[in-house]
């Protein structure tokens, strides 16, 4: 079996990541299986960039010129929407033609516009598209934030000016959505069954597959290491508790920094000892930009590329907060569990599907700061620090390793070709 892993970027972001982690998975389970991405990052022969950088920049700005001017020029939710209206043709490709399967992901900001999804689906092969957001489920928006128009229509968007119309941007381009996938069968994978139980209320997926998979991880990376080593590597004290936050890019407001900010001026307010042994890590782009908001001691340690000071940073710390507003099946969540760290998060989305309350971490109120405090002492505190780390571990083993990932997958691929072919 030969599958076609479609995805924007080759590392870049969660959904990357997720795609990578999975072509690896497969091709240690016998599938023959390669990366078609926009962004080539890396020299690996199994993933195959399409290699026009100046034809990438003009789908890009070409998509993003068109939004910002919806947006009267404001740049608020300029990444917050797709509207699909430039990419490339991916089915010109010797890797299309070659693949038995074609697994889109990610596929947004010029990589697949809708002409080039009608392509894909008319050329006969099957398609399973991996929802790493809710974007194939709606018309624009990546994240709904408690819309439910996508139930039966898209119109009066939220993100764009006014609210939208009846006839807004949104609805415009669900038509044009719902005119290309009712025609064709697309086996659709969310990576939480939260996002699973979203997309099959989706008027755009109507009669279509859906189920859930989870994201996979390479337990033979991310694994638990010697926490003082980890921490001599990094520069950071031995003396601390340390409190982790990770996002590719932390001042995104959606990852909820701003929560893990009051939670801390409360954790200091309620248990003044923690002010002098706790400190915060935070991981990820435009970090510095943050230090001065928090009132214990931070260290900023940037974007990092590196996996393996990355598994370093995720075992020098002592609980992981991830307090998002919007999230699917977070990759760092899986990754700090697999490290043998205890997690702490919002109830949303599918953050408690992977943090089991009380046994590998603490599910806090959704966007209540009280919550998320008493989270954070609890498990630096009150919890049996050991237990939680040795469930978290066998939690990853149990359901997130990528021969179990894999697998599923398999079944899937093998349904869509039997479907295609004798349509059972």
């Amino acid at each position: 079996m030969r599958v076609l892993i479609i995805n924007t970027s080759e590392r870049s972001g969660g959904a990357a990541l997720a795609a990578s982690r999975l072509m690896d998975a497969l091709n240690n389970n016998g599938v023959k299986a390669k990366m078609l991405v926009r962004d080539k990052e890396t020299d690996s022969i199994t993933v195959v960039g399409l290699g026009d950088r100046l034809l990438s920049q003009r789908h890009f700005l070409r998509e993003r010129l068109a939004i910002l001017a919806k947006l009267h020029f404001s740049r608020k939710h300029l990444f917050d929407i797709d509207i699909a209206n430039a990419g490339f043709d991916i089915t010109r490709t010797r890797e299309f033609r070659e693949a038995d399967v074609i697994h889109l992901h990610w596929v947004n900001q010029g990589m697949l516009s809708l002409a080039g999804l009608r392509k894909v689906l008319e050329s006969g092969k099957p398609v399973v598209w991996t929802m790493h957001d809710a974007w194939p489920s709606t018309a624009i928006c990546h994240l709904t934030m408690g819309c439910k128009r996508y139930k039966t229509k898209c119109h009066k968007c939220m993100y764009l000016p006014g609210g939208g119309g009846d006839n807004d941007l949104a609805a415009r381009v669900w038509r044009r959505k719902k005119s290309i996938m009712e025609h064709h069968d697309i086996f659709f994978v969310a990576c939480s069954r939260w996002l699973e139980g979203e997309a099959r209320q989706s008027a755009l997926l109507t009669g279509h597959n859906v189920s859930s998979i989870p994201n996979p991880i390479d337990t033979r990376v991310f694994r638990v290491k010697d926490k003082c080593d980890a921490r001599k590597a990094l520069g950071l004290p031995l003396d601390k508790k340390l409190i982790l936050f990770v996002s590719q890019r932390v001042t995104n407001a959606y990852k909820g920094m701003d929560y893990l900010v009051q939670a801390c001026r409360l954790l200091v307010e309620e248990h003044p000892e923690m002010r002098d042994n706790c400190a915060v890590v935070v991981l990820g782009g435009h970090a510095e930009e943050v230090e001065g908001l928090l009132p214990l001691k931070a260290y900023p340690l940037g974007y990092v590329g590196e996996e393996r000071k990355v598994v370093d940073v995720y075992n020098a710390s002592d609980v992981f907060v991830l307090p998002s507003l919007s999230e699917n099946l977070p990759n760092t969540i899986m990754e700090a569990m697999a490290c043998g760290v205890p997690c702490v998060g919002f109830k949303v989305g599918g953050i408690p599907e992977e943090i089991d309350h009380l046994k590998t971490g603490y599910v806090a109120e959704y966007r209540n700061a009280k919550s998320l405090m008493d989270g954070i002492h609890w498990v630096l505190c009150q919890a049996d620090h050991h237990s939680l780390s040795t469930a978290a571990v066998r939690k990853v083993a149990a359901n997130f390793s990528q021969d179990s990932v894999a697998l599923r997958y398999i079944e899937v691929y093998n349904h869509a070709m039997a479907f295609k072919h004798y349509g059972i």
